[in-house]
């Protein structure tokens, strides 16, 4: 038996042994985007070093403010892989298997993006335990913290995705990511700032962030590969979870427009992600099994939503 990976796929000692395997097709538009990961997360080293060479302060305060910079930026393209898994049928590429698996890092130079997913969480662990080593404090600190239970809950989604564990794990894991880009950002944007005081002041992400967990319970309540429906009146679990992530997309827009003006960008970009979120749906009912980009889409205008309201984008 051969071992070795051919046209981008696992040979039979890569996952025949995979609890719960699923190898789905690896197509050319999926290594480009690969590709495209891999410039994103280059792109945030850059962005450090500049940031780092910016600092007035010493040569800890410079090395502190790249690894933020960095921090933000690889806690992003983490949240993109994790709806690129979704968005392509990666859910279970490893089975449930983890946190790593036989060839995890050929795999990603493969662009398997469960791999890369998992190789990318790693990074930021080990980023943020830098950060808590050079600058304690109780943003480094939680956010360490934060990583680790959101990597607890990311083995959990496995399971979901399996159908052995409710969807309620995957919402939460949804959130606890969220907040570990988020208390990076706010950390990076406002130093000094504390981050649960600042969370708790700010309505505007409260609405998000309910709005993230409900779509993470959406995923979650369908698995892996399972259609929701096209319904008028909520039938079953999955439909509900629906109704309710939609009615919280809608409370956040009405939040973001009771703010106005102070949220002006994140107002828009709510408004239009309503109408994404239906041509998401409508794309999970034809291809459940991979609903394509418009997850990634669709992820990448909450992450904008959320660097409008903290950085206050007008």
């Amino acid at each position: 038996m051969s071992t070795a990976i051919e046209n981008g796929r696992v040979g039979q000692l890569g996952r025949e042994n995979i609890p719960h395997a699923v190898e789905p097709e690896m197509t050319p538009f999926v290594r480009a985007i690969g590709k495209l990961i891999g410039l994103a997360l280059l792109a945030a080293i850059v962005a450090g070093v500049i940031e780092g060479m910016r600092s007035s302060g010493g040569v800890v305060d410079a090395l502190v403010r790249a690894l933020s910079t960095t921090e933000v930026g690889f806690a992003m393209v983490l949240i993109l892989l994790g709806s690129l898994v979704e968005g392509f049928g990666y859910g279970l590429s490893l089975g449930t298997k983890w946190p790593y698996t036989r060839n995890i890092v050929i795999l990603m130079l493969r662009s398997d993006p469960e791999a890369a997913h998992r190789v990318v969480a790693t990074l930021v662990g080990l980023l943020a335990l830098a950060l808590a080593i050079l600058a304690p404090g109780v943003n480094t600190l939680s956010g360490l913290g934060l990583i680790v239970v959101t990597a607890l809950f990311g083995m959990g989604t496995l399971y979901v995705l399996a159908g052995k564990a409710p969807s309620l794990v995957h919402g939460t894991h949804g959130l606890l990511a969220y907040g570990v880009f988020l208390i990076y950002l706010v950390n990076l944007a406002y130093p000094g700032m504390n981050f649960w005081t600042y969370l708790g002041s700010i309505g505007a992400l409260h609405a998000l962030l309910l709005a993230v967990f409900l779509g993470g319970m959406t995923t979650g309540q369908r698995g892996f590969g399972q259609a929701i429906g096209a319904f008028v009146s909520p039938q079953k679990a999955s439909q509900w979870t629906v109704a309710a992530h939609v009615s919280a997309a809608l409370l956040l827009v009405a939040t973001l427009g009771w703010y106005m003006p102070a949220y002006p960008v994140a107002f828009y970009l709510a408004v239009i992600q309503v109408a994404v979120g239906f041509l998401l749906f409508h794309s999970v009912n034809l291809k459940p099994k991979d609903p394509g980009i418009l997850v990634a889409f669709h992820q990448g205008m909450v992450l904008s939503m959320s660097l409008a309201i903290v950085l206050v984008w007008r």
